[in-house]
């Protein structure tokens, strides 16, 4: 009998530890962290789902590729990578997608919606919706004309919003001044480099009218034939609240280095773009990736790489969501 209950208990115990390590390590088995073959063994479709839906994608709408880049900035910036902005209002929170930086501005809610279903069907209950933002992103660059570079993954969901700290200013406006975007960005741990180099990202996208208006009537660094030409575009009334201009006036559905370009000239569209390139602690930075696009290049891909390092949910209070609009 006291064999029997000492085999027991080992047994027992060698059933707690293994259950343990299943819930501190990843689906590799190895310990839980962020990994570039975090999936390598459970969802070997994973890569190739994501860029086929985003090559559809960017290839009619090269502007959702910039919207997918800049759902996974709004979403880092709000407590971490953790996939919180794709989630809709419920009964008990309220959803980051009616926020004032994320509201009209955020796009691409339904191609994650796509390519999680078709992620799903592969490998269902695997892969994170927080993993799928980053590597949508990464792809979306890719695919017009930007650099490539290997994700860390690994992420987990998080089960609620956090719509009030997006509405409390972690996203930096577009009337932001240098100090202000140094101080938001440093407060995620990202640097100067990774500020201006990241800022770069705004050489694909739009922006609206009601976020550059007071820029083009009112700033003195600005080109004057640039400055009328948008006043023309939006004038001071009547302005519809849902006019969009290019971020980038040279090469808006190409991801390279005009965007810098454009400040050198006093072209930046928002405040918070020529507030890079106005007599500043940043200026040289700015010239540095105006005249040099492999600089610009791999400064941005450092800048994004710790941008997806942001406060990564690995552990309590996560899962794998099934559907990235709800918690399961």
């Amino acid at each position: 009998m006291a064999l029997s209950s000492s085999f027991s208990s080992l047994c027992f115990s060698i059933i707690v530890a293994l259950s343990l390590f299943l819930v501190l390590t990843g689906p590799t088995g190895s310990a839980h962290k962020l990994h570039k073959s975090f999936y390598r063994n459970t969802c070997p479709k994973l890569f190739p789902i994501v860029r086929s839906v985003v090559q559809s994608v960017v290839s009619k709408q090269p502007v959702l590729g910039a919207g997918l880049l800049r759902l996974f900035f709004h979403d880092c910036f709000v407590h971490g990578c953790d996939a919180s902005i794709l989630l809709d209002d419920t009964s008990t929170f309220t959803g980051e997608k009616t926020a004032g930086p994320n509201n009209g501005s955020v796009r691409g809610y339904e191609v994650i919606d796509e390519i999680k279903s078709k992620v799903e069907a592969a490998c269902p209950g695997i892969v994170s919706c927080a993993d799928i933002v980053y590597i949508a992103a990464r792809d979306s660059v890719v695919l017009l004309g930007g650099p490539y570079w290997k994700v860390k993954l690994g992420r987990r969901d998080s089960k609620t919003a956090f719509f009030r700290l997006a509405e409390s200013g972690v996203l930096p406006p577009g009337f932001s001044n240098l100090s202000n975007l140094v101080s938001t960005f440093k407060d995620q741990g990202l640097s100067i480099r990774d500020m201006v180099a990241l800022s770069g990202g705004h050489t694909i996208g739009q922006a609206r009218c009601i976020t550059f208006i007071d820029r083009v009537y009112n700033d003195r660094n600005i080109d004057p034939s640039f400055a009328k030409s948008k006043q023309q575009l939006c004038p001071k009334t009547g302005t519809p609240t849902n006019f969009i201009e290019n971020l980038d006036v040279r090469t808006p559905n190409y991801f390279d280095n005009s965007y810098f370009k454009n400040l050198l000239n006093k072209k930046g569209l928002l405040h918070s773009d020529q507030a890079l390139f106005n007599g500043g602690s940043t200026d040289s930075l700015v010239q540095t990736y105006a005249q040099n696009k492999k600089a610009f290049d791999f400064d941005f891909v450092a800048g994004m790489i710790r941008m997806g390092n942001i406060k990564p949910l690995v552990y309590p209070n996560r899962e794998i969501r099934k559907n990235c609009r709800r918690v399961n």
